[in-house]
C-alpha cells in the first residue's frame, strides 16, 4: 500500500498533476467513512446523507 502511494505521488509530482491529490484524499476520505460505519448504529445516519 505504501509503495502504491509512493508511486501515485511520483507520478502526480513528475507530470505535474497536483489536481488529483484532492480527488484521491476524497475518495479515501469517503470510503474510509463508509468502512467505519459499516457495522455501527450511525450507519443509518451516514447513508441519508448520501
Amino acid at each position: 500500500m505504501i509503495d502504491l502511494l509512493h508511486d501515485l505521488w511520483d507520478f502526480m509530482k513528475e507530470r505535474k498533476k497536483f489536481w488529483l491529490a484532492p480527488i484521491i484524499l476524497l475518495l479515501l476520505l469517503l470510503g474510509g467513512i463508509l468502512f467505519l460505519a459499516e457495522g455501527s448504529a450511525v450507519a443509518p445516519f451516514i447513508y441519508t446523507l448520501f
